[in-house]
């Protein structure tokens, strides 16, 4: 049974003064942070919870740390909470995306250790093939810069698109020089790419999303992102200055370590990646 515990924006706003107060231990800016009590861990159900919930249920306690997780269904609340203190880490996102998130929302978040990658793949509940697709077919594809120009850049490696640049920017349907199919592209949010399976002819989703949903990547994708030299491995990320946080280089070594990869091979065979 999982352990997590559901949490959203407005939930992690009202707890954000008492966490984050917790987190310095002092209302000075040049006292001391204070690192004592429980590691509080944003992240989306699957499978970053689950990996958290593995961890918290079998090696944690050995390892002399105490781990919340507080499970988000989104791609901002996450990051919103870890810079604002509601939360002290995060784990969902690329780096790509933890890049752009920072440019855009003036947060402070870095990355202090990568973990595994979830291909994004094509899915169809109308066609069984990539060539199945027929002219003119809508394909829900994210919303968000970095998911969407990845998902593009997806159909672009299968043959279905080409681009001005050659692909090698952040790129939107306005990229887009050749496109023989005339697809048309849906933009939606990334969490509703899987559910809008049932309106459009495609959709390019999230593993996590996938997964979610009772997908199995690995085996119903029309196409699925190779992890070879993939820039998309996902991250636990933290506030900038929280790096050397000993309670967070508990959890980083622990998420990189063998117990976990076996997990993963175990549990999403070939669906997630370990990317250590």
């Amino acid at each position: 049974m999982r352990n997590a515990t559901k949490i959203t924006s407005a939930v992690l706003a009202t707890g954000a003064l008492t966490l984050g107060l917790s987190a310095c231990g002092s209302d000075k800016d040049s006292a001391a942070p204070d690192y004592s009590g429980p590691l509080v861990v944003a992240a989306t159900p699957t499978p970053h919870a689950e990996i958290l919930d593995y961890i918290k249920d079998n090696l944690a306690k050995k390892a002399g740390l105490d781990l919340q997780v507080k499970e988000v269904t989104d791609y901002i609340t996450p990051n919103t909470a870890t810079e604002d203190g509601s939360v002290d880490a995060n784990y969902f996102q690329s780096k790509p995306y933890l890049a752009d998130f920072n440019a855009k929302r003036g947060t402070h978040l870095v990355s202090v250790a990568d973990v595994h990658l979830e291909p994004l793949g094509l899915y169809s509940h109308k066609v069984k093939s990539v060539d199945a697709l027929k002219n003119g077919a809508t394909v829900a594809v994210p919303n968000d810069a970095d998911n969407e120009s990845r998902a593009l850049k997806l159909l672009a490696a299968n043959g279905l698109i080409t681009f001005k640049d050659g692909g090698k920017g952040q790129e939107t349907p306005q990229s887009i020089d050749k496109n023989p199919k005339g697809l048309t592209f849906k933009e939606v949010e990334a969490a509703q790419t899987v559910r809008s399976l049932d309106d459009v002819d495609a959709a390019v989703v999230n593993g996590n999303y996938a997964l979610s949903a009772g997908l199995k990547p690995a085996k119903e994708a029309l196409v699925l992102e190779s992890a070879k030299g993939n820039q998309y491995v996902n991250v636990l990320a933290v506030k900038e200055g929280d790096e050397k946080d000993p309670r967070v280089q508990k959890l980083a070594k622990l998420l990189n370590s063998a117990e976990v990869k076996k997990f993963i091979e175990d549990k999403y065979n070939g669906s997630v990646i370990a990317s250590f």
